[in-house]
C-alpha cells in the first residue's frame, strides 16, 4: 500500500465530513440568513434619510431611531385604518346574521312545506357532538395560531434590530469591510455600497410616492360612488398594489370591488373599469417617469426577477428582487466595458428591411 493511500483516505473522509456539517448547519440557519438578507435591504432603503439627517449634525443612531420609529407608526396606521373596517363588517354581519336566518328559514318553510325554527336548529347545534369536537379542535388551532403569531413577532424584532445596527453603523460596517481587503479592492466595495444604496432607496421612494398617487386616485373614485371605508380602502389599494409585485394589483383591486358590490352590484364593475384604467396608466405613463432614474429596468427582466426571487425565497424574495436586479445592472453598467457598433451592424439594425415585390400568379 503506498504511503499517501491513507493520508488520501483521511483526508477524503475530513472533507466530506466538513461538508456535512457546513450543509447541516447551513440548513439549521437558513432562516437566520434569510432574516439578516431582509434586515440589510431594509438598512440600504433607509440609509438615504438617515444620511440626510446625519449630514444635519443629528446623531446616526438617533436619525435610525427616527425613521424606525416613522416607519412603525405608518404600519400600525395601516393595521389600525383595516383593523377598523373589518371589525365593523364583522359587526355587521353578527348583527344581521339571525334576520338573514330567519328569512331563509321563511323561504325553506314555504318551499317546501316545512316547520322549522330557529331556535330549534339552535338548540340542536349547541347539543351536538359536531360543534363539541369543533370546538376542541379550535382550542387546539388557537394555540398553534397563537405560537405562530409569537414566531412572527420574534422574526420581525430580529429584523428590525439588525436593520437598525446596520444602518445606524452603516459608515463603520464599510470601514471594518474595507479594511480587509487590498487598497485596489476598496474602492470598487465602496461604488457598489453606493449603487445598492441609491437602487433601493430610489426603489422604495418611486413606490412610496406612486402609493401616494394611487390612494389619492382611488379615494376620489370611492368617494364618488360613496363605497364605504373609502380612507382604508384607497390606504389598501396604495400599498398593496406597489409593493407586492405581480399580484399585488389584483389583491388590491379585489377588496374594492366586494365593499362596492354590496352597496350596489354596478359600483364593484365601475371600480373593476377604473383599477383597470389606472393600471394601464401607471405602467405607460406615470412608472417610466417615475422610476427612469431610480430603478430602469425592462418590464420582462422585472417580471423575471420577481418569478427568480419567489421561486428562490418565496415572498422575501420577491420583495427584494427587482432593487437586487437594479443593483446588479447598475454595478454592470459601471464596470462593463462597451464597444462602438460597426458600421455593418449599426446598419443592420437600424436601416428599415426593403420589401421584395413577388410576382403575381396568373
Amino acid at each position: 500500500m503506498p504511503r499517501w493511500l491513507p493520508r488520501a483516505v483521511i483526508l477524503v473522509l475530513a472533507l466530506y465530513a466538513c461538508f456535512q456539517l457546513g450543509s447541516w448547519a447551513f440548513h439549521q440557519l437558513i432562516g437566520l440568513l434569510v432574516n439578516i438578507l431582509i434586515a440589510f435591504f431594509l438598512a440600504l432603503a433607509i440609509e438615504p434619510a438617515v444620511a440626510r439627517m446625519a449630514a444635519r449634525g443629528m446623531r446616526r443612531g438617533l436619525a435610525t431611531f427616527l425613521v424606525f420609529l416613522g416607519v412603525l407608526a405608518a404600519a400600525v396606521g395601516f393595521v389600525v385604518l383595516l383593523g377598523s373596517m373589518l371589525a365593523e363588517q364583522i359587526i355587521d354581519m353578527v348583527e344581521g346574521f339571525p334576520r338573514t336566518l330567519d328569512s331563509v328559514i321563511d323561504s325553506i318553510n314555504v318551499t317546501f312545506h316545512t316547520e322549522l325554527s330557529r331556535l330549534e336548529i339552535q338548540d340542536s347545534l349547541l347539543h351536538s357532538d359536531w360543534l363539541q369536537k369543533y370546538v376542541q379542535n379550535s382550542a387546539t388551532g388557537v394555540l398553534d395560531v397563537s405560537a405562530t403569531v409569537l414566531g412572527g413577532l420574534f422574526k420581525l424584532l430580529t429584523i428590525g434590530l439588525f436593520s437598525f445596527c446596520f444602518a445606524a453603523d452603516g459608515p463603520r460596517l464599510r470601514r471594518a469591510l474595507c479594511s480587509v481587503l487590498p487598497p485596489a479592492k476598496q474602492s470598487e466595495v465602496l461604488r457598489a455600497w453606493e449603487i445598492a444604496v441609491a437602487k433601493t432607496g430610489g426603489y422604495l421612494y418611486s413606490r412610496g410616492l406612486m402609493a401616494l398617487i394611487s390612494g389619492i386616485a382611488h379615494y376620489i373614485v370611492f368617494i364618488v360612488l360613496e363605497v364605504p371605508y373609502a380612507p382604508a380602502l384607497a390606504v389598501w389599494v396604495g400599498l398593496v398594489s406597489q409593493f407586492i409585485p405581480t399580484i399585488g394589483t389584483y389583491l388590491a383591486g379585489a377588496l374594492p370591488m366586494l365593499i362596492a358590490f354590496t352597496v350596489d352590484p354596478w359600483y364593484a364593475l365601475y371600480v373593476l373599469g377604473f383599477v383597470v384604467v389606472y393600471q394601464q396608466f401607471e405602467n405607460y405613463v406615470l412608472q417610466p417617469k417615475l422610476t427612469s432614474k431610480t430603478v430602469d429596468i425592462h418590464p420582462a427582466v422585472a417580471f423575471g426577477s420577481v418569478i427568480a426571487g419567489s421561486a428562490l425565497l418565496g415572498a422575501v424574495g420577491a420583495l427584494i428582487a427587482i432593487p437586487a436586479v437594479a443593483t446588479l445592472q447598475a454595478f454592470l453598467g459601471a464596470y462593463v466595458k462597451r464597444y462602438e457598433l460597426t458600421e455593418d451592424a449599426d446598419a443592420s439594425t437600424s436601416r428599415p428591411r426593403r420589401r421584395v415585390a413577388l410576382p403575381r400568379l396568373r
